[in-house]
């Protein structure tokens, strides 16, 4: 299906691992927005339904090494569109982004910039309110958006920094620090993700550990030896 005009057809390309849990809403928020013209899951090997869950959508399966970062890598090379969203298994567009969508990518100098979402969690808590203010001043203040956010960026921005880096973690990371804070963009909508993490891990802990992880990648801590920590 194509609903844009060609030049500014939307890839979507979602990074998934047993996730069978969550990809039918992130799948159906998609389907349900008019926005894109193909959708393409990149497969770390998952040992669920993920990918019936995925080829029954409609979307095409590709398979990949385990990683984010090598799983997004190989979800580009099967897409056609000129812009490219990348978005995770665990969240879900909210209604009316693709107003903000296309107001994103039809203004000037479009092409030369990248665009996140605001993050919003699944959860009433308070604790989650807060974290989606962090959230808000680490890409305002820091700029630097998560992959939780979502990524819009054109094919040939991503295809000028060298795309993602095959790496296990922080692939997000290391692509902001090249874009930097002057091509990074918020779209004027929200992705809603799922706040199970936090719940499981603790909203206090978690952002910690997080924290932690950053740090050690500034400090040049290959990301191999953050993933043993992260997981």
């Amino acid at each position: 299906m194509r609903t844009l005009q060609e030049h500014n057809s939307i890839s979507v390309v979602i990074p998934t691992l047993n996730a069978v849990g969550t990809l039918t809403d992130c799948l159906a928020a998609l389907s349900g927005s008019g926005l894109v013209c193909e959708v393409t899951i990149a497969d770390g090997g998952s040992g669920d339904e993920t990918v019936s869950v995925a080829q029954a959508s409609g979307a095409r399966v590709v398979a990949a090494s385990r990683g984010r970062g090598i799983q997004l890598a190989a979800g580009v090379k099967a897409t056609t569109g000129a812009w490219l969203l990348f978005l995770h298994a665990d969240c879900r567009l909210a209604p009316g982004s693709e107003t903000a969508v296309r107001s994103f990518i039809e203004a000037p100098g479009a092409a030369g910039h990248a665009g996140y979402f605001a993050l919003a969690l699944d959860d009433p808590a308070p604790a989650a309110r807060r974290l989606e203010r962090i959230v808000a001043w680490r890409c305002r203040v820091l700029g630097l958006p998560y992959g939780d956010q979502g990524l819009l960026i054109s094919r040939s921005l991503y295809d000028e920094l060298g795309g993602f880096a095959a790496i296990p973690l922080m692939e997000d990371v290391d692509l902001a620090r090249r874009l930097g804070r002057k091509r990074l963009m918020p779209i004027a909508a929200c992705v809603t993700a799922s706040a199970r993490r936090y719940r499981d891990g603790g909203y206090i802990r978690r952002p910690l550990r997080n924290l932690l992880c950053l740090s050690l990648y500034f400090a040049g801590v290959a990301p191999r030896w953050i993933a043993r920590l992260y997981r």
